[in-house]
């Protein structure tokens, strides 16, 4: 399915053709579940009706694609590398310093990136508007290609841990799940584990970097994006030892799932249901586990472009869509199974993302940052007092 070449880049034949899904009349009538393969090569299993969204969602991808490439004839092909404005505050802020064309470009850019990055335009402008390509061009041309040579053969926990890993990174994927597939995510791992050894290696990254994989053209532009990621687009300390920045953002969402789904918020509490329970794998994995591969692209495109808060809002906007459901169940795995149900039929991103972003109400990111400030001594505490009966338990074996 994939090849690659000196500089390990891929081809993925399944990707450029969005090609138009037709159940037989026969499953339409009894509607039937239909298996079909999605734009990155994963097998997806769902109704007739799954099947329409995802072809009503295409059709928009194409006028969307039409929509940048227009864009790029007009203004050029890289008229997106302007100063970024996520906001409007920040884009009043600006307008002394920017000329109005660039503004104007910068609000443009916003509405567009959300309506979703054409498949074919997405590594460019990733690596470009998320600042990949700035942070590579710091280091010598041949970074990528000496740190993996560098590291070869080299046994530590992370490695153990990868190795472990990458077999049970989406099994049955038509390239992932391949040796070649294994030795290009396995590289990408390693190299960053020893780039970064706070972070080293966490499960959860071999979803993140498997799918930045199948999106960009080589292996180098995905450990770049991986490193912007997990440098300068999340919270810090997310992916550490003691995953303490995941522990402070799960204590933020659950305060904001307080403040903006109020009802869902105080019937969870009466079940006693702990929102870490479906929130981690979310925040850990980007959702990369959860939604369809096309539904949680869209969901990045606006991430790499808006920063972290794009994770609450998606997982928000997912409570906020089942929110008479969930009032309705009497049990956790009631919970469990609705938000479970719900994720892994969302095929339409239009819909997540029309929730998270006009329903929810605005979080700037100076809220969350003042949010994560007031939780963090909380979780430290939490964490030290893990550590010391961890300890005590290991000197209670020892004295036996």
């Amino acid at each position: 399915m994939y090849h690659t070449n000196s500089k390990r880049e891929f081809s993925i034949k399944f990707q450029p053709q969005m090609q138009i899904l037709r159940p037989s009349i026969h499953s339409r009538r009894a509607n039937i579940i239909v298996k079909f393969q999605d734009l990155y090569g994963f097998a997806v299993e769902g109704n007739v009706d799954d099947v329409n969204i995802l072809n009503e969602v295409r059709e928009k991808v194409r006028q969307q694609g039409r929509v940048w490439w227009a864009l790029e004839a007009s203004k050029g092909a890289n008229w997106y590398l302007l100063p970024q404005v996520s906001s409007l505050a920040e884009g009043i802020a600006l307008k002394s310093s920017l000329k109005l064309s660039t503004l104007a470009n910068a609000i443009t850019l916003k509405r567009l990136i959300r309506k979703g990055i054409p498949p074919v335009l997405r590594p460019k402008v990733w690596f470009s508007l998320s600042g990949a390509a700035k942070k590579k061009s710091t280091v010598p041309e041949s970074y990528y290609n000496d740190m993996t040579k560098a590291v070869e053969g080299k046994v530590t926990a992370a490695t153990k841990q990868i190795d472990h890993d990458l077999p049970r990174t989406f099994p049955g994927h038509p390239w992932l799940d391949t040796q070649e597939g294994h030795a290009a995510l396995r590289r990408v791992l390693v190299a960053y584990s020893f780039r970064d050894s706070d972070v080293g290696y966490c499960q959860g990254l071999n979803y993140v970097a498997a799918l930045l994989l199948l999106v960009m053209k080589t292996e180098e532009d995905a450990f770049w994006m991986l490193a912007v990621l997990l440098e300068n687009v999340l919270a810090n300390d997310c992916y550490t030892n003691n995953l303490s920045g995941c522990h402070v953002e799960q204590r933020v969402f659950q305060d904001l799932l307080v403040k903006k789904c109020p009802r869902i918020a105080v019937h969870l509490e009466e079940l006693e249901f702990d929102v870490s329970l479906v929130a981690t794998e979310w925040f850990l994995c980007l959702f990369s586990k959860s939604l369809p591969s096309e539904t949680t692209l869209r969901v990045w495109d606006v991430l790499f472009y808006e920063g972290a808060k794009v994770l609450f809002y998606v997982a928000l906007a997912i409570f906020k869509m089942k929110e008479e459901e969930l009032l309705l169940a009497h049990h956790v795995g009631d919970v469990i199974n609705i938000l479970q149900k719900t994720t892994h039929h969302l095929f339409d991103p239009d819909e997540l993302l029309t929730v998270a972003f006009d329903k929810i109400g605005s979080m700037t990111t100076n809220t969350l940052s003042k949010q994560r400030k007031k939780q963090e001594p909380a979780v430290m505490a939490e964490l030290d007092q893990r550590l010391r009966r961890l300890n005590s338990t290991k000197m209670d074996d020892l004295d036996k």
